[in-house]
């Protein structure tokens, strides 16, 4: 399965997000940074790494599996 990743909005919207949570984290105290910012940066990432994984692991199967995942990630950094 190919899918072309760079042109979903999706994925658009969440590379967008990140940058922006990564330029807020990195203001922060180094408390503030340990606890909580680097779940977060980590979280906000995983949601355009999973959508990248998943179009090029080849099923549609699989594909959906990681769509998932990028779901779950931002529910976490929504939370």
């Amino acid at each position: 399965m190919s899918t072309k990743y760079e042109e979903l909005d999706i994925y658009k919207l969440s590379e967008n997000l990140s940058d922006k949570i990564w330029d807020i984290v990195i203001t922060w105290n180094n408390f503030e940074k340990d606890v909580l910012g680097k779940q977060l940066v980590k979280a906000t990432d995983s949601i355009s790494s999973n959508i990248v994984e998943g179009s090029g692991n080849g099923s549609y199967v699989d594909y959906k599996r990681y769509l998932k995942i990028s779901r779950v990630s931002l529910f976490e950094t929504k939370h």
